[in-house]
């Protein structure tokens, strides 16, 4: 199979281009520059220089697959915004490529919170607040089903990690606890957080594009749900600082997140796609692995 990869260089995205092509499908790889592009091509995909904000690139990468990932989104979260009207974009244009083809379109989201229990496969994304969009966007793929599109939207939980150095939405702990000489978290830290290894995401995005079914959603989710006081408790270890609570405000526009209790299941994954994680969990790569770099 041929698949054409958004955001095929990064964290997620090199990822998922390793374990298809070690599957043995072929990549072509969007590259929005020079050393994108090196980067794709290092991992034997073919890279096609492009941009989220560049239709004819996107339509030049899903016209000649045979499936597409969607994973490319900002990191910008100074101006989410954008990164959500550029996602919206890339969606549509994939959309009207692929309606009718009867080829797999796989889009990257988040898993949602639920009061008071984990959420699942079955529950809705919410539409409202700063990425609402994005739950719009997973609306449209999976509205796909009805186009002869192989739809599918695998949900990422908060922290998509590895013991190299990046830990999701626990890097911002991490560099929070840097900069205020306290490793913080919020009420008394029983907030929950779910987290995956990101070689066992990867995995399960290849599932999802070989085997989903239309209209698909599946859960990539490993630790059901870390405590934000666990969590804390580690990197203080870590750092040689004391874990203790703080205002949510500490964490800026995020912290309303930080403190919202959000495990999430993926039992109904792990059975039809016989997906099971196999590496590490966040608290083990927190506790043994590199830290980020301050910038």
């Amino acid at each position: 199979m041929l698949v054409f990869v958004t955001g095929a260089s990064g964290w997620i995205g090199s990822a998922v281009v390793s374990e298809l092509i070690a599957a043995g499908h072929s990549v072509l790889g969007l590259a929005r520059s020079e050393s994108s592009a090196r980067a794709v091509a290092a991992l034997g995909a073919a890279p096609l220089r492009g941009d989220l904000r560049q239709p004819e690139s996107l339509r030049a990468g899903a016209e000649p697959a045979d499936g597409v990932v969607h994973l490319a989104f900002s990191n910008d979260f100074s101006n989410l915004q954008q990164g959500v009207d550029e996602e919206s974009l890339a969606v549509r244009t994939l959309a009207k490529v692929l309606e009718g083809s009867g080829k797999a379109f796989v889009l990257a989201s988040g898993t949602p919170a639920v009061p008071g229990r984990p959420s699942t496969e079955d529950d809705p994304l919410d539409t409202a607040g700063p990425l609402g969009g994005r739950a719009l966007n997973a609306q449209t793929v999976l509205a796909l089903a009805g186009q002869n599109v192989r739809s599918a939207v695998v949900r990422l939980p908060r922290s998509v990690h590895a013991a190299d150095g990046r830990y999701g939405f626990a890097s911002m702990l991490i560099e929070t606890a840097r900069r205020t000489g306290v490793s913080g978290y919020v009420g008394d830290g029983s907030q929950r957080w779910p987290a995956v290894h990101r070689l066992d995401a990867a995995r399960l995005f290849r599932l999802v594009l070989e085997r989903a079914a239309p209209g698909t959603v599946a859960h990539a989710v490993a630790d059901e749900g870390d405590s934000m006081l666990s969590l804390a408790e580690v990197i203080g270890r870590r750092l040689d600082l004391p874990a203790q609570s703080v205002p949510a405000q500490s964490f800026g526009f995020l912290g309303s997140v930080f403190a919202a209790d959000q495990p999430s299941s993926s039992a109904s994954t792990r059975r039809r796609f016989d997906w099971q994680p196999e590496h590490p969990s966040l608290l083990d790569d927190l506790a043994t692995g590199a830290y980020p770099p301050r910038d």
